[in-house]
């Protein structure tokens, strides 16, 4: 039984390091109505989390064709996960402060 565990375990970290295709996650902070990058590059259905992390409301959004979106009021200490489904690249922008810009770079 103790020779079983022993090949199982090199096994399976083989199949969860090769689970290729999983979405990635970034965080981009919200703080002093600013974020925290003004470029970011992912890879196509990555996800990018919108963390609130500043003392006023912020909403979010995107026109940019097959990634528009649009988080609405978010309050202090809410995180928002927006997906990007599509290649190219992505404005980013904060309806309530027009001076917050992002632009999001999605690989294929």
């Amino acid at each position: 039984m103790r020779r079983l565990r022993i090949h199982l375990l090199p096994a399976l970290a083989v199949a969860l390091a090769s689970s290729a295709g999983v979405a990635g996650e970034h965080v981009v902070i919200q703080k002093d109505r600013s974020f925290s990058t003004t470029e970011i590059t992912i890879q196509r259905g990555d996800r990018i989390l919108f963390e609130n992390q500043d003392s006023r409301t912020h909403n979010v959004f995107s026109r940019s064709p097959g990634n528009a979106f649009e988080i609405k009021a978010q309050i202090p200490g809410q995180t928002a996960a927006v997906p990007f489904p599509a290649s190219g690249r992505i404005d980013v922008r904060c309806a309530i402060h027009p001076n917050m810009k992002l632009t999001v770079h999605v690989e294929p």
